[in-house]
């Protein structure tokens, strides 16, 4: 009797530990999907502010890639510039600053405060003070912003 509950024991972890290792293959499947699903709703858009520098944001909001277009279309004036949380990386559909927008905070504004207006080559050039006093929070929002065409994914 007692082999026969130590092997029920054996096969009954041997089943656990083969559901428990196919969970997180699942999950990882299904999170691949997601991120290549979220990959292909992205839109690129190319912005520029006063300087004339050209920098790339990535969105994925349905809703604000909508009013990205109408802004480039002229279906819409409002809420013309561009407001977002910086990361202090280069992307790669951003390549030629070593910081971008994080897509899930780009939003855009009429108006805004000073403390978060800047632009992008003074924003690059110190880029290691941003989110203390210059740019407190990572927030960055040149006044002087503007979408001037969208482009393709890269």
């Amino acid at each position: 009797m007692r082999r026969i509950t130590t092997r029920i024991g054996m096969l009954a972890a041997a089943a656990l530990l083969a559901v428990a290792a196919a969970g997180p293959a699942q999950g990882k499947q299904a999170s691949d999907a997601a991120h290549r699903a979220q990959a292909e709703s992205a839109a690129y858009f190319v912005m520029t502010d006063i300087t004339r520098e050209e920098f790339v944001i990535k969105l994925t909001d349905p809703r604000k890639i909508q009013h990205a277009r109408d802004l480039l279309s002229g279906a819409s004036s409002s809420e013309p510039h561009v407001i977002g949380r910086i990361d202090k990386r280069p992307a790669p559909y951003n390549w030629r600053w070593s910081f971008h927008l994080r897509p899930d905070t780009i939003d855009f504004f009429d108006f805004a405060i000073e403390v978060c207006d800047a632009t992008t080559p003074y924003v690059e050039e110190h880029l290691d003070e941003a989110g203390g006093p210059f740019l407190p929070g990572l927030i960055w929002c040149p006044w002087t912003s503007k979408l001037v065409r969208e482009v393709p994914q890269p």
